[in-house]
């Protein structure tokens, strides 16, 4: 990375390239994944799944799994029916919203492949899963119901026939008047999108061990989740049992993208099995299974419309969403399309917007939050749509952008989806990105192609973006039906030895929280940063948290652990006043070290001051003898981080083959705690928005089969398949928190889809090809060329 900023202060932590101090335990293999837990008397569990998308189940018979060697015990759904509630879904978005029951394990009817009908219990987990197949079901197969727009029909199937329709709910959002922009625009431009449903793939399969009370009387629950908080409510609620009697730990959690922050049934299985059969018990999902049960991400309709004048200026935005649930609502399934809602206007100022989402139930994988959720899908479309625009207009499509955008000088801005971004400089990070592109040679290279007719065509794509990340503000969350608040939590301890201690209510799986709110509160405190020990994921050692989720720990938790720090030192300053015999204001604080003003050689330094308190020989009377300090931030609005991305790729039109040759983000997320953390979050959230673009889709057959349900048929990219990216980045802090800080873990994915696919689409535009459904592989580039042509030819 090429880094324009001024290098930092010399003693200042936070804006320093540290390496993460969680790493050394990784890469030496001295970490604790759920699969690696064993404690006496572990069984382990397995579950049957059913082969049908929608059937009702007439007899489940596990007797006979009960006579296979190592077998403890089976279940059937009915058999557990009585100990477990519904699975939960916590935002219902509209006070009509459509809401089934969701059994852990079907009782009466099964509705998507892979939904769970029997468990078998063992002791090992070979002769658990050899089990499975001496489970007799009979099943009555129905219908399907895959396409949305069909299941919206009159006489379609029903997912849930008691619910008598397969619309979840309809959500509109809708500001200015649309239609009387509509009607003095001179262009108006429609398009239809489509975002496939796409599969997460952690490097850690999801897991659980569950265990029943032993001498500390409560329920141990390990499980590799991002929300160990979040699921103790839940799972409290579901199984029954009591929430103080429930103890949730995430150990270290291989990736999660989203499909982590869920509190799945599976978890309450394990749960009710432990307590009826006294013992821990262990569920560890293959990948097979994972792809059908592990809940999906995206899967929409986007039917888009935006009116403009002439000269490029637009006036309005429609859009018209459909959005698949799959067959169940899940934690946040409803909301999941919501939070893009108010993004479709991007950086853009127009008069009027008016959005529609519509959620409908299908017979597949419920869907829920993917790695951005719901602003990629956001992202893709305004930033689609403009470049059809600049099409249709005859206007190079930056320049159609920065006609558009708001201005640097206009923060605060209040768009016309109702959010006000605080800050940015959409100008700063898009011409430091054209400038390490070459844009401008790009663009004459690609002239001479297409003059000379090279079949090899080259495309150049734009993604101009912001994102509101840090899901926190609790009122707005409330006006959004959304049922738990998003406030984080932090507590410091300063140790009798001067060490220090932060309980981080945020859940770290990947991350390097440990590294940064180090950073953080060493700047704060003045204290080593290797004296820092950071705990985190476990419900017993950190009581109180929301989790991590929705880029928010950093502008949500960091902010918090930053005050706490903050009130550590006030506490501090109060007891080293006494010791030095001053008053509180005479006293200075630098480096970790409180000296009198105009007596230096009169100091004391925060861990003699931790020491002092720990002994409390001699503290100020009425001084509880404690330094320790815990905060609680809610914030008031979102972070909106902002950036630039560029993709120049060469697409072969005689093979359609698709090959991106350069790459170059610059990426704004305010002030930087750690600048090699940003830089490899951004790596990631590119590649995963690249294989949107090029590579992943999960594809169901006509009866609802998923037949991408292995790493061989749903194409996830290797280092090998993704270029070398140029990565920079401005600095606007945010105006909104102390430490100017915006969210930075989801940037990457929710701006290079749309960056890639509008290259592909530059690439093609003059052969007369105006859209490649996503992924752009190959065979439908290739298919779209032909056709194109053979239009021509035609004409």
């Amino acid at each position: 990375m090429t880094d324009q900023l001024s290098a930092p202060e010399a003693t200042a932590e936070v804006g320093r390239s540290r390496i993460r101090k969680e790493d050394a335990r990784f890469l030496t293999g001295r970490t604790t994944w759920t699969d690696n837990i064993a404690v006496p008397g572990l069984l382990h569990m397995a579950i049957l799944r059913s082969p049908m998308a929608h059937a009702t189940i007439d007899r489940v018979d596990v007797s006979p799994a009960l006579r296979r060697p190592g077998v403890i015990a089976a279940f059937s759904g009915r058999d557990l029916a009585d100990e477990l509630g519904s699975m939960p879904c916590v935002w219902p978005v509209t006070e009509d919203i459509v809401m089934p029951d969701h059994p852990p394990i079907a009782v009466d009817e099964v509705r998507y492949a892979g939904d769970p009908v029997a468990i078998v219990i063992a002791r090992d987990s070979y002769a658990a899963a050899d089990a499975l197949e001496a489970v007799e079901v009979d099943y009555t197969p129905l219908p399907p119901v895959l396409d949305l727009e069909a299941a919206l029909a009159d006489g379609s199937p029903l997912v849930h026939s008691d619910k008598g329709t397969n619309r979840c709910y309809t959500w509109p959002l809708a500001t200015g008047d649309y239609e009387a922009e509509k009607a003095r625009a001179d262009l108006v431009v429609r398009r239809r999108y489509t975002q496939q449903r796409l599969i997460p793939n952690a490097m850690e399969p999801r897991a659980v061990v569950a265990t029943p009370p032993t001498a500390s009387n409560e329920y141990t629950l390990y499980s590799s989740t991002q929300v160990p908080h979040v699921a103790r409510v839940t799972l409290s609620m579901v199984t029954g049992i009591p929430e103080h009697k429930l103890r949730v730990i995430a150990p270290d959690v291989g990736g999660g993208f989203g499909s982590k922050l869920q509190v799945y049934g599976e978890e309450a299985v394990a749960l009710a099995v432990a307590r009826r059969l006294g013992r821990p018990v262990k569920w560890t999902e293959s990948r097979s299974e994972g792809y059908q049960a592990t809940h999906h991400g995206r899967g929409q309709i986007q039917d888009i419309e935006i009116a403009a004048t002439r000269d490029g200026k637009v006036l309005g935005l429609r859009v018209d969403l459909l959005a698949d649930m799959g067959a169940y609502l899940m934690l946040i399934t409803p909301g999941t399309p919501l939070l893009g809602a108010f993004m479709y206007c991007g950086i853009y100022k127009m008069n009027a917007y008016d959005f529609t989402c519509t959620g409908v139930f299908t017979t597949k994988t419920p869907t829920d939050a993917y790695r951005g959720a719901g602003r990629p899908e956001a992202t893709f479309a305004i930033e689609r749509t403009m470049d059809e625009l600049a099409a249709e207009l005859g206007l190079d499509p930056m320049e159609l952008r920065r006609r558009n955008w708001i201005g640097h000088d206009e923060f605060p801005y209040t768009t016309i989806a109702g959010l006000t971004y605080d800050s940015g400089n959409y100008e700063a990070a898009t011409d430091r990105a054209l400038a390490l592109f070459g844009y401008d040679d790009l663009r004459a290279e690609q002239r001479a192609r297409n003059e000379r007719g090279d079949p090899v065509r080259l495309g150049i794509g734009i993604s101009t973006y912001t994102e509101m990340c840090g899901l926190a503000p609790s009122r707005i969350l409330r006006d959004l039906r959304y049922v738990a608040g998003g406030w984080e939590a932090a507590s410091i301890h300063m140790l009798p030895t001067g060490k220090v201690e932060i309980a981080t209510g945020t859940s770290p799986h990947g991350q390097g929280h440990a590294t940064c709110w180090s950073q953080i509160a060493a700047d704060v405190l003045g204290v080593p940063f290797d004296d820092i020990e950071v705990v985190h994921g476990d419900t017993k050692a950190v009581p109180q948290g929301m989790d991590t989720y929705g880029s928010r720990s950093l502008v949500v938790g960091g902010l918090a652990v930053h005050h706490a720090a903050q009130k550590v030192v006030a506490k501090a300053r109060k007891v080293a006043a006494h010791l030095l015999e001053a008053s509180e204001a005479d006293l200075e604080f630098s480096d970790g070290t409180f000296s009198v003003k105009g007596s230096p050689e009169a100091t004391k330094t925060i861990q003699e001051v931790a020491f002092a308190t720990f002994s409390s020989h001699d503290l100020p009377d009425g001084m509880e003898p404690t330094i320790n300090a815990e905060h609680l931030v809610d914030p008031d609005t979102f972070s909106f981080p902002h950036g630039t991305h560029l993709c120049a790729i060469e697409v072969d039109t005689e093979t359609g083959r698709a090959r991106i040759r350069s790459y170059v983000c610059v990426d704004d997320v305010g002030k930087t705690i750690n600048p090699m953390i940003v830089e490899g979050q951004i790596h990631g959230g590119v590649a995963q928005g690249v294989a949107q673009a090029l590579y992943e889709e999960a594809v169901y057959d006509t009866e609802g089969n998923l037949v991408t349900g292995t790493m061989a048929d749903y194409l996830v990219p290797s280092a090998v398949d993704l270029p070398d990216f140029v990565t920079d980045r401005t600095e606007t802090p945010a105006t909104s928190n102390p430490l100017g800080v915006k969210g930075a873990g989801e940037t990457g994915t929710i701006a290079s889809t749309p960056a890639v696919v509008n290259a592909v689409l530059d690439a093609l535009r003059p052969l007369g090809v105006t859209d490649v459904d996503m992924p752009c592989t190959p065979q439908r580039i290739w298919q779209a060329v032909q056709q194109a042509r053979a239009g021509k030819e035609s004409s």
